[in-house]
């Protein structure tokens, strides 16, 4: 043990034949040394995913100071708007990797009270009418849910919404019902489903599966992550999945006490009959 550190976590302890103390110690350890090796790799290829994340946008912004300090009036004023989007687009980027920071640390819920899901589904609804062309449909039930961070679940949403908008043809559709005890939220659009094969990885840090369209849209490839880590934080889950009609479709899934579930159905906008199984969907699982 003495000689592996961090250089050295491949190696392993010899495990005795004995079935002793000894080959159990021995056991534990190297059960340990798998953790921290997994955890080491994990961190150094977020280290080196997020340096090359931030690259692009420091690059573009030391080429327009360069290019400004030496432009005429018309063409200082557009590098300005180019700039003021690359700060934009960076500063998203650190709040995501802080985000994760926390989370990985375990410290990302700072705040629990009562929260009215219909009600910040709504907002999100109200907000992607009065900034897209995207018909959005909206069928709603309230719930209440207990001991959860508003702030949370809302970014959790927006980036789901966000992720929604970026893929539709034409339409966005939010559905929110209780069955079994938990809040189900459906948040579909018309564009083509998240492949079988990609259905876990679409989750992980970085991953685009269109790159060029993702990076055109400014998108970082955290935002999926971001949601599933905040909704897992929850005690939920978040996964793609298959909808009756084709449509793409990210399913959530949270814990709510019986009593914190309304009686009635909310529509907002053009209404639709979805069908709310009464279990997970496990399509693609």
């Amino acid at each position: 043990m003495a000689a592996i550190d961090d250089q050295r976590l491949g190696r392993r302890i010899a495990v005795p034949a004995t079935h002793d103390e000894i080959a159990a110690l021995a056991v534990t350890m190297n059960t340990m040394l798998d953790r921290l090796q997994t955890s080491q790799r994990a961190q150094r290829a977020f280290v080196s995913d997020a340096s090359h994340e931030l690259r692009s946008p420091l690059a573009t912004l030391t080429t327009a100071a360069e290019l400004a300090s030496s432009a005429d009036e018309a063409t200082r004023t557009r590098l300005l708007v180019t700039i003021g989007g690359e700060l934009a687009r960076l500063r998203t980027l650190v709040d995501n990797l802080m985000t994760l920071a926390r989370a990985d640390a375990h410290d990302l819920l700072t705040v629990r009270e009562d929260v009215d899901l219909d009600d910040l589904v709504d907002a999100e609804a109200r907000r992607l009418r009065a900034t897209s062309t995207l018909q959005v449909l909206v069928q709603l039930m309230p719930i209440r849910l207990t001991g959860d961070d508003p702030q949370r679940l809302a970014q959790a949403l927006r980036n789901l919404v966000d992720n929604a908008e970026r893929h539709a043809r034409s339409a966005i559709r939010l559905t929110l019902r209780a069955s079994g005890g938990r809040a189900v939220l459906w948040v579909d659009n018309d564009g083509d489903p998240v492949p079988v094969e990609d259905r876990d990885r679409v989750f992980e840090r970085f991953v685009r599966l269109d790159e060029s369209r993702s990076r055109d849209a400014g998108g970082s490839g955290l935002g999926l992550a971001i949601a599933r880590t905040a909704i897992e934080s929850h005690g939920g889950s978040l996964r793609a999945v298959d909808s009756d009609d084709g449509w793409c479709r990210f399913e959530i899934w949270l814990p709510i006490p019986r009593s914190a579930v309304g009686s009635g159905l909310a529509f907002s906008g053009s209404t639709y009959p979805p069908t709310v199984q009464d279990e997970p969907s496990t399509s693609g699982r």
